[in-house]
């Protein structure tokens, strides 16, 4: 199983969704709701490549989807970019792992259903310590 984040960029979640360990990045970003302002930059790994995807949000919800590009990419940013990016993606991972850790070693659920209300109250818990730390 994976489990798909998107945080404010002070590392509150405020979307997530749980898939099949088989999917990809992409499906994974699609299965997200992307609710977001108009204005708003999503950041993300070099998985996410999908031009279409990245296209149609900044066309039809003013959504700008921030990839790190890989060296053959059809799309190359500018340098100052991809530093930007770059420093934002080791963000991203830190606050991921601080989710992770506030998640016990085991986790006991009868059933699957069980197991994923509470990674959703783990999620929601942090998001609460995260709220009112700032």
């Amino acid at each position: 199983m994976r489990v798909q984040l998107l945080t404010t960029k002070s590392g509150i979640p405020v979307e997530f969704v749980f898939l099949p360990g088989s999917a990809n990045d992409v499906r994974a970003l699609n299965a997200l709701p992307l609710n977001l302002p108009p204005g708003s930059e999503v950041y993300s790994d070099s998985a996410y490549t999908d031009y279409t995807a990245e296209d149609d949000l900044k066309d039809s919800n003013q959504i700008s989807l921030k990839v790190m590009r890989k060296k053959n990419s059809k799309r190359q940013d500018p340098p100052w970019e991809q530093y930007i990016k770059q420093c934002t993606r080791h963000y991203i991972e830190t606050v991921f792992s601080s989710i992770t850790y506030v998640f016990p070693k085991s986790i006991h659920a009868v059933t699957y259903e069980g197991f994923l209300l509470k990674l959703q109250a783990f999620i929601f818990s942090f998001t609460l310590q995260q709220a009112f730390i700032e």
